[in-house]
């Protein structure tokens, strides 16, 4: 029942969180020219940690897992949630620790078409279930979309932004986490 509430709770904050961003992205612009893009999110965005929920809501601050990407980037995964519904979300914190700007790379939104036309994400993210020898993919909406934080695209020195990505949910309670330029991880999942 939390976990359901959970996630009802997340995609109605980042609905809330996408139309605000469009409705302010539509004031600004007053040259026409809407080639159907998302507007840019600033490099700031990431300071935003009381605009939505967080994603370490009911978790301990003890991590799953740490993991290292390039250029100074780490992911703190905090949780991997398996709901009633079939899914398994995995939330955590996307942080650089280095001591310059990072542009996040374009390989954590993996390489199949339909999810890199929606802009920068963590798309290319899998679960992999070693018992089951089969491998789970980031979901994606009726539009393409993947469902996980997305509009991202610098991080500044030392800023954190809470992510969120969400799978079918395997039949094993322990799967193997992997994200394109990040060492992986075996998470337990709880639910």
């Amino acid at each position: 029942m939390t976990m359901r509430f959970t996630a009802k709770t997340r995609r109605g904050m980042v609905a809330l969180a996408v139309a605000a961003g469009l409705a302010a992205g539509a004031a600004g612009c007053g040259s026409g020219g809407d080639d159907g893009k998302r507007p840019a999110q600033p490099a700031s965005a990431s300071r935003t940690a009381g605009a939505g929920p967080s994603a370490q809501e009911g978790h301990s601050d003890e991590p799953l897992a740490e993991l290292r990407g390039s250029d100074g980037l780490s992911l703190r995964i905090t949780s991997a949630q398996r709901d009633s519904g079939g899914f398994v979300t995995i939330n955590g914190t996307l942080k650089n620790d280095g001591a310059q700007s990072v542009v996040i790379p374009s390989a954590l939104s993996g390489n199949e078409t339909e999810i890199i036309k929606n802009g920068r994400s963590l798309g290319g993210a899998t679960l992999v279930d070693p018992k089951g020898k089969k491998r789970y993919y980031v979901l994606r909406d009726t539009e393409g979309r993947p469902l996980t934080t997305t509009g991202f695209s610098t991080l500044r020195a030392g800023d954190a932004l809470a992510v969120f990505m969400q799978f079918p949910a395997p039949p094993a309670n322990q799967v193997e986490f992997q994200l394109p330029t990040f060492s992986s991880a075996t998470l337990p999942i709880s639910g």
